[in-house]
């Protein structure tokens, strides 16, 4: 996956993100319905900007961006802040 794709990944899920926001407050689907979809959402943006990250100091330090992978959502959210 390119930076390129990436990047489109992380606006699509920003998208439905903003759908989300606007079905519950048209009554569409419920709190806990919104809740739970944008826990997965978060999940998987937070898993895109680390894969981003990684691939562009990949990059910066001579190394093949191509060769970062996605890690693992577990991975990702058990990072120390």
């Amino acid at each position: 996956m390119d930076d390129k794709t990436v990047l489109g990944r992380i606006n699509g899920l920003v998208d439905e993100e903003h759908k989300l926001r606007q079905q519950l407050s048209k009554g569409e689907i419920s709190s806990s319905e919104e809740h739970a979809r944008l826990k997965e959402l978060e999940e998987a943006l937070d898993q895109c900007w680390d894969l981003l990250r990684r691939r562009r100091a990949a990059r910066e330090f001579g190394n093949d961006p191509n060769s970062e992978q996605a890690h693992s959502v577990g991975e990702v959210e058990g990072y120390l802040q």
